[in-house]
């Protein structure tokens, strides 16, 4: 386990170093398999599971890249994606879907009609790259740049330049694939004025994609799986039927939906993922996040707040409620306002340390309460089990919480980090190690099931005070 760190250039600028990242990934698949007691030849297969939406282009004969990773957190597109969703050509885009979804009921015209750009999406930062990196567009001219993600990317240097390529779950975050279509969008990409050439082929996620060269393992490895690390995570918790529900609470926090071959159009922060293609199989996902969780509760830690995350949820049932102290969250990118902040209000000459740790863990149980109203409320599929992972989930204030908010019981797996799991998974089916899903069923261990103890009345007053906090802080 290795963190590769984010670099800052400029304010609002977020990158990753392809060097660095490419030595840490190769150096922890050495460790694992060290760690694990075993050597690279017993080893059938190998999945990479990865973030999504930061990309990085780089020169096809030179294999050059022309800039570092520019993470899906970054906001340099910012005021292109305001722009852009102000203008009056995306209001013609909409209208025109609109009336064409109405005439012909077809539902590959409903997510145009909804189209609005955010800085996590990589249209923007892509066109961006266009506008103002020379290099990237010339090359790109003379059909010489390519585009990844980054799969596609160590997937490049793993095979020597040999395979260029992606998987469905990976294309279909990037914001520049209609996944209903399953092609890269040449409507969207003409709009922005991105040339289509620099695409990779999109394959399935379960798939031999070709071999590590020897030179990096000591022995040519089988790549068996890619995939995006929430559709990753999805799948390690097993979340194979329509209507399971995966929520992953890391860094962001994320909710997936399986809506099976259903694709819903994405509306009010909900978005249509395909989940996996394997053969003929494609499983759509809707998917609703919030960006920035994990970062309250690490600056929480940072700033003494609590010296252990194991403290905090004792500290929170330490008093009864939070005194009035609500926590607007927004460290990082919001959605609808990159610019929002993160701010305490209701501060008292009374409020402690306590009173701050619970107003963050219950800003986190309130945030998944809004996102699961919005899914009951879009998604037209009747919601099933809910798994939860990642990080914050091993707190059993905010999954308590969550699930008297919601009414429904969660489960928490024996181990929280799924999106390695998943991927596994995934290769381990592609190498016929494993047969079936029904095989990965049985591997499932359930740490502890969180039902529904409170009644949601009992929350209303501490949910309207945060609510009413959220509205000031936006209109402040």
């Amino acid at each position: 386990h290795e963190q590769v760190e984010s670099l800052y250039p400029r304010p609002g600028w977020v990158e990753l170093d392809p060097e660095v990242l490419w030595s840490q990934f190769v150096g922890v698949v050495k460790e694992a398999v060290q760690a694990a007691g075993l050597h690279m030849r017993q080893i059938a297969g190998l999945g990479i599971s990865t973030q999504r939406a930061t990309f990085i282009t780089w020169h096809k004969r030179t294999g050059k890249p022309f800039h570092n990773f520019i993470s899906w957190q970054d906001l340099r597109s910012i005021e292109l994606v305001n722009s852009w969703n102000k203008s009056l050509l995306l209001k013609v885009v909409h209208v025109i879907f609109t009336v064409l979804h109405f005439l012909t009921g077809n539902d590959r015209y409903l997510a145009p009609s909804f189209l609005t750009f955010s800085t996590q999406q990589t249209s923007m930062k892509l066109s961006w790259v266009f506008k103002n990196i020379r290099e990237a567009e010339e090359a790109a001219k003379k059909n010489n740049c390519c585009f990844g993600t980054v799969d596609t990317w160590l997937l490049y240097r793993l095979t020597k330049g040999s395979v260029y390529a992606t998987d469905y779950s990976n294309a279909s975050a990037t914001g520049v694939f209609e996944p209903f279509m399953k092609c890269w969008n040449p409507t969207l990409c003409n709009l922005l004025s991105i040339p289509m050439s620099i695409y990779p082929p999109v394959k399935d996620t379960s798939f031999n994609f070709g071999s590590a060269d020897s030179e990096i393992f000591g022995v040519p490895i089988p790549i068996m799986a890619v995939v995006a690390d929430q559709q990753s995570a999805m799948f390690g918790e097993c979340c194979f039927h329509p209507g399971d529900v995966k929520l992953t609470m890391g860094t962001g926090c994320f909710w997936n939906v399986n809506t099976g071959e259903h694709l819903f159009a994405s509306r009010r922060g909900l978005y249509p993922l395909i989940g996996w293609k394997i053969g003929e199989e494609v499983v759509y996902v809707t998917e609703g996040c919030m960006s920035d969780i994990g970062t309250a509760i690490k600056w929480a830690q940072d700033i003494n707040l609590f010296t252990n995350v194991d403290e905090t949820e004792k500290m929170a049932r330490s008093i009864v409620d939070s005194q009035g102290v609500c926590f607007v969250p927004g460290f990082q990118v919001s959605v609808n306002d990159p610019y929002l902040c993160a701010s305490f209000m209701g501060l008292k000459p009374s409020t402690t340390r306590n009173h701050l740790v619970r107003a963050i863990l219950e800003s986190v149980a309130f945030r998944n309460k809004q996102l699961y109203d919005i899914i009951v409320k879009k998604v037209r599929i009747p919601l099933q089990t809910i798994r939860a992972d990642g990080g914050v989930s091993n707190n059993s204030f905010v999954m308590q919480m969550t699930s008297d908010l919601i009414n429904k019981k969660i489960e928490k797996p024996a181990n929280a980090d799924m999106s390695s799991l998943g991927a596994a998974f995934l290769a381990g089916l592609a190498s016929g190690f494993w047969t079936d899903k029904e095989q990965l069923k049985k591997l499932r261990r359930i740490e502890a099931v969180f039902e529904p103890q409170k009644d949601l009345e009992e929350y209303k007053p501490a949910m309207d005070t945060w609510l009413q906090a959220m509205k000031r802080s936006l209109h402040g």
